[in-house]
C-alpha cells in the first residue's frame, strides 16, 4: 500500500494523536455492504491516507451487531500493518441483545458493562487495544465516579488509550472533563455529533464546550442523510444509490426546505464542484472540527470524499452557504440579549 501525500492531518483534540480529516465511517459494512467489498473499501481508504477508522459494538443492527466489528478484525488480521497505521474508534452504550431482549447490566455505562463490551469489542476486532473508546450515548443513571474508574483501569492495562463522547450535550462534556480532571485523568478527548448545514444545533453549546475542554469534534451525519449529497440532481437523473425515507423524505416535503436544497445543488453547480464535496468541505472549514465521518457503501463513494478533503471553499461561498443555511449562533446570545 501506498501513502497519499495530499491527506492532512491534525491533532485529535488536545491530544498528541494524529489523525486524517477524513474518518472512514463503517456503519454499512455488513448490512449493506458485504465483507469483500468492505475490505477492498478500508484497503483504498489506508492507502488514499486515511488513517482513523470509525466503528461501533453495535454496528451489524438487529440480529447482527457485532458483525461489522468483525469485519474490521478480518481485515486487521490480513496483516500487511493494517492495525499499526489505523487509529481505531469503537463505542460502547447499546445493548448486544436481540431488541426487547436485555439482560439487566448488558447496556450502558457501568462498569460491568464497559468492562464486558471492551473484552467483546477487542475479540471480534482481533486487537489488544482500542485507540479511542466511545461512550455512544449519555448515560443518566450512572455516576461519572464509576465510569471513569472503570476508564483508568482499562487505560493502565493498555487496552484503552484515548477516551471520547457520542451525541453528548455541552453540559455533559463539562461534567464528565470536571469529574475527570479530579482524578487527575485524561478525560474526554473528542465528541462524535450530529453537524452539517442543515443541522447546526451543535454550534450553540456542544462545539463550544469542545472547544473549551479540549475536545476534537467528529462529525457524523455530514450530508444529512443524503440531503446534501445532490439529491434532486439524482432524482431527476434517476441516479440515486438509496431511496430518501423517514425524515430526509419529510423535510423535502416542505416547500421552503425543498427551495433550501434547489438552491444549494445550483450554488455548486455554478462553481463546477459537487454538492457532497461542498458539505464535506464546509465542515472541514469550521472552527474545532476534525474531521467528518463518511460512510461509503461504495469505492467511488470513498473517492468523493477524498476530493472533498483537498477542496477549499473561498469566503465568498462560504458567506452564500450561510445565508441558505444560517446557524443559531453562539450560547447564550442565540436565546437572549
Amino acid at each position: 500500500m501506498g501513502f497519499h501525500q495530499f491527506m492532512d492531518y491534525v491533532h485529535l483534540g488536545r491530544t498528541g494523536l494524529r489523525v486524517s480529516r477524513i474518518v472512514l465511517g463503517t456503519m454499512n459494512f455488513g448490512p449493506v455492504t458485504g465483507e469483500a467489498e468492505s475490505h477492498r473499501i478500508m484497503d483504498a481508504a489506508l492507502d488514499a491516507g486515511v488513517n482513523f477508522f470509525d466503528t461501533a459494538n453495535v454496528y451489524g443492527w438487529g440480529e447482527n451487531k457485532g458483525r461489522t466489528e468483525e469485519i474490521l478484525g478480518t481485515w486487521f488480521a490480513g496483516g500487511g500493518g493494517r492495525r499499526d497505521r489505523t487509529v481505531l474508534a469503537t463505542k460502547v452504550y447499546g445493548s448486544m441483545s436481540a431488541e426487547g431482549k436485555t439482560w439487566p447490566n448488558e447496556d450502558k455505562l457501568s462498569a460491568l458493562n464497559i468492562r464486558r463490551a471492551v473484552e467483546a469489542s477487542l475479540k471480534r476486532l482481533q486487537t489488544d487495544h482500542i485507540d479511542l473508546y466511545q461512550f455512544h450515548h449519555v448515560d443518566r443513571d450512572t455516576p461519572w465516579e464509576e465510569i471513569w474508574q472503570a476508564l483508568d483501569v482499562l487505560v493502565q492495562q493498555g487496552k484503552v488509550l484515548y477516551v471520547g463522547s457520542s451525541n453528548f450535550p455541552g453540559w455533559a462534556i463539562a461534567q464528565a472533563n470536571e469529574k475527570a480532571d479530579r482524578r487527575g485523568s485524561l478525560g474526554l478527548v473528542s465528541e462524535q455529533c450530529i453537524y452539517n448545514l442543515i443541522e447546526r444545533r451543535a454550534e450553540m453549546e456542544v462545539i463550544p464546550a469542545a472547544e473549551v475542554y479540549g475536545l476534537g469534534v467528529i462529525p457524523w451525519s455530514p450530508l444529512h442523510g443524503g440531503l446534501l449529497g445532490g439529491v434532486l440532481r439524482k432524482q431527476a437523473e434517476g441516479t440515486g444509490g438509496r431511496s430518501l425515507g423517514g425524515r430526509s423524505e419529510e423535510y423535502l416535503a416542505d416547500p421552503a426546505n425543498r427551495a433550501k436544497i434547489e438552491a444549494y445543488e445550483a450554488l455548486s453547480a455554478k462553481h463546477d464542484l459537487d454538492p457532497g464535496d461542498v458539505g464535506l468541505a464546509w465542515l472541514l472549514s469550521r472552527p474545532g472540527v476534525t474531521g467528518p465521518i463518511v460512510g461509503p457503501r461504495t469505492d467511488g463513494q470513498l473517492a468523493s470524499a477524498l476530493r472533498a478533503a483537498e477542496l477549499k471553499l473561498d469566503d465568498e461561498f462560504l458567506a452564500a452557504l450561510d445565508e441558505l443555511f444560517p446557524g443559531p449562533g453562539p450560547s447564550p446570545e442565540a436565546f437572549a440579549w
